[in-house]
């Protein structure tokens, strides 16, 4: 994951990242984490999934959390600079290796609580952006914390635990992508 520092990022630059995160979905309803989030603060954080079509079948890559080892989709915090697909592409590169280019389209969202200590877990939107996965490099950043693996749609679906993002594996449709 990149190093970002968020203190010196501007109160009103964060507003815009939230207030754009909440009026593009403002049909769906929002996810389970959010909606038990109460007061807490909701962060936004965007991810890349990535896939290939082989043999006219699409793959979805799949890493390893670093702390549990759970399979996930590479995601992040917003980088300045960077627009949402940008940061996703970014993430797909420090965590999985992939070099490609995120599309902007957001294929939907989905929540997770993010353990940041033993008592501490902050709620997370994570908008999610396709990739479709141009170079599988062999050295990366985070090479070595992580494991990587290519799955059908379905068993990627099945890995994942986090019921919207099941969905959106389920759903997605490269064929569809402007």
């Amino acid at each position: 994951m990149a190093f970002f520092d968020r203190r010196p990022m501007l109160r009103q630059q964060r507003e815009e990242i939230r207030t754009e995160t909440v009026t593009s979905h403002m049909a769906i309803q929002l996810p389970i984490a959010i909606r038990k989030a109460r007061k807490r603060e909701v962060r936004t954080q965007f991810a890349a999934l990535i896939y290939r079509v082989r043999n006219g079948k699409i793959q979805i890559l799949l890493i390893t959390s670093r702390r549990t080892g759970r399979w996930i989709i590479p995601k992040g915090w917003p980088m300045l600079g960077k627009r949402p697909a940008e940061a996703a592409a970014q993430e797909a590169w420090e965590e999985a290796g992939i070099r490609g280019k995120a599309l902007p389209q957001c294929l939907g969202v989905f929540s997770y609580y993010k353990n940041t200590s033993i008592e501490r877990s902050l709620p997370c939107l994570v908008m999610v952006y396709p990739l479709r996965a141009k170079r599988l490099e062999k050295d990366f950043p985070e090479k070595g914390q992580r494991k990587r693996k290519w799955f059908s749609q379905k068993k990627a679906a099945k890995l994942v635990k986090e019921p919207e993002l099941v969905k959106i594996i389920e759903t997605f449709d490269p064929h569809v992508l402007k």
